[in-house]
């Protein structure tokens, strides 16, 4: 795992990023599951601007590409 991409943000102080696979949650029986299936997770946040909202995530330790950390 090399972190999520910054390139989520909608220009409002929220961050969406895909999963393209349920079974990176270890909380998930794969052999419960019918399919494996991907999923959209979008963090809605009261920050003004991307920079605020990427500086929030941040103190949260979000895994941001090491590209995207500066």
């Amino acid at each position: 795992f090399r972190g999520v991409k910054a390139s989520g943000f909608d220009g409002r102080g929220n961050f969406t990023f895909g999963v393209k696979e349920q079974i990176i949650f270890p909380e998930i029986d794969i052999d419960k599951t019918d399919r494996i299936q991907g999923m959209d997770i979008t963090f809605v946040t009261t920050a003004k601007t991307d920079q605020e909202a990427k500086a929030l995530l941040k103190a949260f330790d979000f895994p941001f590409a090491d590209k995207d950390k500066q």
